[in-house]
């Protein structure tokens, strides 16, 4: 039998729709569109919501074309003959839009990469030592700096972390380094960005106060003593932040490497 619309149940005005059966792949767009119109037609109903697994390609894109959003990943959620399966989460509210430009970039916003971008600060002292932060959580030491939130820029950001860390309101100069972080120690891949904090008097230098939560302690090494502190990838970018300065230039890096 050729069924137009979806099972689903209904439950304090969120309706969980079976997207299982074998449905040929062309009748995928009309039962979701028919199922939709059925679910919102209750005024109770604020969303659908429905999951998939990660490697179901045909009804991914056809929710895509629906509208619907992703919401998150459940690991090895799905039992399969071939084993334990990701699955995939996706929603629609009543007040989205589903179709139009709005809809497209809507959904496109979650299903496409989202990388971590990280900003950091080159501060050197007028004996041109390099200041780095001892933190509490790992044992290499870090610039100033951290990761950005979403809607913040990496200017506003790398302010508000420094801030956070030290207490101080930085001046932030022209960018120096760019780099792509490969994936490491479970963290993904990202980009991270270093700019100029040029020279702190000496006079400002006790300004700086360390959170105690994240921050142990500020150091003020000379740059190869900084670097022998630092973990590995973050060498290069300290060497190459240091040399873009000198330099008068930006330079693009891949994994602490200089790649122009």
């Amino acid at each position: 039998m050729i069924r137009d619309s979806l099972s689903f149940t209904v439950a304090d005005g969120t309706v969980t729709v079976d997207f299982s059966g074998d449905d040929s792949v062309e009748r995928y767009d009309l039962l979701l569109v028919t199922t939709c119109r059925l679910a919102f037609e209750d005024p109770s109903t604020r969303r659908v919501e429905l999951a998939v697994a990660a490697t179901d390609t045909a009804r991914r894109r056809a929710l895509h074309r629906a509208g619907f959003r992703l919401e998150g990943r459940a690991r090895a959620r799905r039992l399969t003959p071939d084993g334990p399966m990701d699955e995939l989460w996706y929603g629609l509210l009543r007040t989205d839009e589903a179709t139009g430009r709005a809809g497209f970039t809507a959904v496109m916003n979650t299903v496409t990469a989202r990388k971590r971008v990280i900003s950091h600060l080159l501060l050197t002292d007028e004996a041109g030592r390099v200041c780095i932060l001892e933190t509490t959580f790992k044992p290499d030491f870090e610039l100033p700096g951290g990761i950005l939130e979403v809607g913040e820029s990496p200017r506003v950001g790398l302010v508000r972390e420094v801030r956070e860390e030290l207490d101080h309101n930085v001046s932030v100069g022209r960018l120096l380094v760019v780099d792509w972080l490969t994936p490491y120690l479970g963290w993904e891949d990202a980009l991270e960005l270093v700019f100029d904090g040029r020279q702190m008097p000496e006079r400002s230098i006790p300004l700086l106060r360390p959170d105690g939560r994240e921050i142990r302690a500020v150091h003020w090494l000379e740059p190869e003593a900084a670097m022998a502190r630092m973990a590995p990838f973050a060498r290069g970018r300290l060497r190459a932040a240091l040399a873009a300065r000198e330099e008068g230039r930006t330079l693009y890096l891949e994994a602490g490497d200089r790649i122009s």
